[in-house]
């Protein structure tokens, strides 16, 4: 006799904000909320002060960053899908397995 293992329910991530609700946030935020503040800023180094400009180079780079940022959040949600949709496929044929292990086993009796 094969012993079963009890399956786990894992509990469903909540779901990403919408483009609506990021740009909601960010509109709302002051200049010198720490996420538009340089990493040397908030520790106090030297550097521009808060709401001073950004220089062009550190601006770009930073644009950069954001961009490979929401590019890798996009690849991640299309990951997310495909393994949702593998999930499924083993979920269904191990289902069938199963079925078919009854089956075997009515015959055998």
């Amino acid at each position: 006799m094969m012993s079963s293992k009890a399956k786990r329910v894992l509990s469903t991530r909540p779901e990403f904000p919408s483009l609506e609700q990021i740009l909601s946030d960010v509109r709302g935020s002051p200049p010198t909320d720490p996420i538009f503040l340089l990493p040397e800023e908030l520790c106090g180094d030297q550097g521009p002060s808060p709401g001073s400009p950004i220089p062009t180079e550190e601006r770009e780079r930073l644009f950069q960053q954001s961009r490979r940022y929401l590019e890798m959040n996009q690849r991640l949600r299309e990951s997310r899908e495909q393994l949702r949709e593998r999930r499924e496929e083993l979920e269904r044929a191990g289902a069938a397995l199963e079925q078919s292990i009854a089956q075997m086993r009515q015959k055998a009796l």
